[in-house]
């Protein structure tokens, strides 16, 4: 693949990440999905449409004693994810495979998993969206819909494992009313990209059979009123490796 940039950004120099020039490039939703993850030593987590891997390369270094298996459909962003799992040295509990939402969890022949992980394309209705670049419309339509991705989350995870997803605000009722049926225990926290703006991101955590009730928690604040620049939650997860945290 030619047109490659490379970050050597991420977490403060921690990950190195290959991405396309042109397609999809992984930022701040990538991120904060990233540092979500709670997984323990020894717990098997999947990255459901894990494009060139940003997720899975930073939750495999703040959780150093967890494996993580990324699934792409798309064989240009498999290969990058591969490339950046050799390139940040993670191939002994790092792999990426190819998948597709559209077909059945089973397909892979895997044991389910104790954690998934996930920022789904934010659009499955092509009129609510000026078309993206040719190399970008994978990442951005979910051309199965969102129901397709949080099925096959749910049949990827074991009772008692958690299901973490990043989307749009405004998708928090279509999230809600599509894990509910086999998911509680839910928590959610609110993005907002200043104190007095409303929320533009969720981070929504779930438990296969899990039977807490909901809880909205506090929201994370990205930049102070006025400014650029991160707060200093933001920037404690960003750069310094912080867990986003659930309580």
């Amino acid at each position: 693949m030619t047109d490659l940039t490379q970050s050597d950004a991420i977490l403060g120099g921690r990950v190195r990440l290959l991405q396309s020039a042109r397609g999809y490039r992984a930022g701040m939703d990538a991120a904060l999905l990233a540092a979500a993850c709670d997984a323990q030593p020894g717990e098997r987590v999947l990255d459901l449409g894990c494009g060139p891997g940003a997720v899975m390369m930073a939750a495999a270094v703040r959780r150093p004693g967890a494996h993580f298996t990324g699934i792409e459909a798309d064989p240009d962003a498999l290969d990058l994810a591969r490339a950046n799992i050799d390139l940040n040295g993670l191939a002994d509990r790092v792999e990426g495979l190819a998948g597709d939402v559209a077909l059945p969890f089973s397909r892979l022949g895997l044991p389910r998993f104790d954690a998934a992980l996930c920022n789904p394309p934010f659009f499955d209705d092509a009129s609510a969206l000026r078309g993206p670049a040719p190399e970008k419309s994978r990442a951005w339509m979910a051309t199965d819909g969102l129901a397709a991705w949080t099925g096959y989350l749910l049949k990827a995870v074991h009772d008692g494992g958690t299901i973490t997803l990043i989307h749009r605000a405004d998708r928090l009722a279509d999230l809600l009313g599509l894990l509910t049926p086999k998911t509680g225990s839910i928590r959610i926290r609110p993005v907002q990209p200043r104190s007095a703006s409303p929320a533009s991101r969720v981070i929504v955590r779930a438990v296969r059979g899990g039977r807490a009730p909901l809880a909205l928690l506090p929201p994370l604040v990205l930049h102070p009123e006025g400014e650029g620049k991160h707060t200093e939650a933001a920037e404690a997860i960003l750069r310094d490796a912080a867990p986003l945290g659930w309580n």
